[in-house]
């Protein structure tokens, strides 16, 4: 799920806490603490693209990371008892981050997850099916659906729900689905650059004040041509043929519609409630959260009468809840954010990112770094990147700050563990897309990396000179 969060009052416009947080450098960066830190982080990074090998779920290392570096970080700074700890303040400013993150997530997993119980996603399955599509038809009918769907539903959100429809089209062929998987998240990734609410790190720049809800539609043709260049490659790889029909009919069942449109009001009042309130984002999807566990009252009270009706007693065990839905959400991901955002704010309050800054941006140009940062992303994950630019705050123009986030979004497709979209993928896919997979066809995303970051600064060199 793609999407989420009242996140980051960073600089221009911080709460108290986010404030102090931002400001927290303590200088250990020539400090055995804060090599140890390094290393720390690098080490989990390595386990979590190991995670097929090792068999070891990827939030495990960067939990553990994260809870070596804060340790660290307070027996090193002291004041442990200390109500006003430096440490605790950082540690804090960080934490009230991921929560609005957190809750920006679970909201939009558990709206996926109750429209795939209500069989939304299978009646579109069985909808694409019937209509018999060959494979190649199928590749490009799911990324296409993919990048238009990402800036509505977010990528990560997208993703999720595409993938399980690749996985009921493409059963029995691990060709296909492997490409189409690949496939689905560079469109979903490249989608959800030219939205405020089509992935986290542009929520991110929006939340942050750094661009307004409008602006991201300048990125819509450099999205499309980070997705097609890698897409015409590998669709001559995709296998021809038919996938074999599904027999049967697929229903939405009762409430399907209802959660549906109110998804649709959640995304609705999350912009409203941004641009015209001024409220975090995480404010209009709890407040979604509500109309769900309205309409899941409704589905609730229809199977329990169904249930009486037919003679059944133990109708406790037919309820609906949201809480169920909640429950069954991917916390190894929710954890896995988690532990990334933990390492990148303690690596930041060691005085990581201010170096990084002086380096990036006050040495090779804002154009470099921004490409540079988006090619790390593929490294380190696209949230963490932007949450580290954000923090180092450099004196940029908007057509900077989108090219930071075009690249930041998109550059994250080079690796399966560069995106949300690609670390969730690898865990629905059953085996079928892994880090190797993915990184078989890295080259030529790469292509489509280049050329969108080309296109992007034609269109802004024309918009500064004026021409339309």
């Amino acid at each position: 799920m793609r999407s989420i969060i009242a996140l980051f009052a960073l600089a221009l416009a911080p709460t108290a806490a986010m404030a102090e947080s931002t400001e927290a450098n303590f200088h250990l960066t020539h400090h055995p603490i804060g090599w140890l830190a390094l290393l720390f982080f690098v080490l989990a990074y390595a386990a979590v693209v190991a995670e097929e090998r090792i068999q070891i779920a990827k939030s495990k290392p960067v939990l553990l990371a994260a809870a070596l570096i804060w340790g660290m970080l307070a027996w090193k700074v002291g004041a442990g008892h200390d109500a006003a700890s430096p440490v605790k303040i950082a540690f804090e400013g960080m934490f009230l981050d991921y929560s609005e993150l957190f809750f920006f997530l679970v909201v939009a997993m558990t709206y996926v997850t109750a429209m795939g119980e209500r069989g939304v996603f299978e009646a579109l399955r069985a909808q694409i099916t019937k209509r018999h599509f060959s494979y190649r038809q199928l590749f490009w009918i799911t990324g296409t659906l993919a990048f238009f769907l990402s800036p509505m539903l977010d990528n990560l959100t997208t993703a999720l729900v595409m993938s399980a429809v690749i996985l009921a089209l493409g059963a029995g062929n691990a060709r296909f689905i492997t490409l189409a998987m690949i496939n689905l998240v560079v469109a979903a990734n490249a989608g959800g650059a030219w939205s405020a609410f089509g992935d986290i790190t542009t929520l991110m720049v929006w939340q942050a004040h750094k661009a307004q809800f409008a602006d991201f539609f300048a990125l819509l043709v450099p999205s499309l041509v980070n997705w097609l260049v890698p897409a015409l490659a590998m669709n001559f790889a995709v296998p021809r043929g038919k996938p074999e029909g599904l027999s049967g009919e697929a229903h939405i069942k009762h409430g399907g519609i209802g959660i549906c449109i109110s998804f649709a009001l959640t995304i609705f009042m999350t912009v409203v409630g941004k641009q015209w309130l001024g409220m975090p984002t995480a404010f209009g999807m709890l407040t979604g959260l509500a109309l769900l566990n309205l309409v899941a009252s409704r589905i609730d009270r229809r199977l329990r009468r169904y249930a009486l009706a037919n003679g059944q007693t133990k109708i406790e065990e037919k309820g609906y809840s949201i809480f169920k839905i909640i429950a069954n959400a991917e916390w190894d991901t929710l954890l896995f954010f988690y532990g990334v955002f933990a390492c990148v704010g303690g690596l930041a309050a060691i005085g990581y990112l201010e170096m990084a800054s002086r380096l990036l941006y006050g040495g090779i140009g804002f154009t470099l770094a921004n490409t540079g940062m988006g090619l790390l992303s593929a490294i380190i994950d696209n949230i963490p990147i932007m949450f580290a630019v954000l923090k180092m705050n450099p004196p940029m123009d908007l057509g900077q700050w989108l090219l930071i986030t075009l690249t930041a979004g998109v550059g994250g497709s080079l690796l399966s563990v560069g995106s949300a979209a690609g670390v969730a993928l690898m865990g629905v896919s059953r085996g079928l897309y892994t880090f190797r997979t993915h990184l078989k066809w890295s080259w030529a995303i790469a292509l489509g990396f280049v050329a969108s970051v080309l296109v992007h600064l034609a269109f802004d060199a024309m918009h500064l000179f004026g021409v339309s």
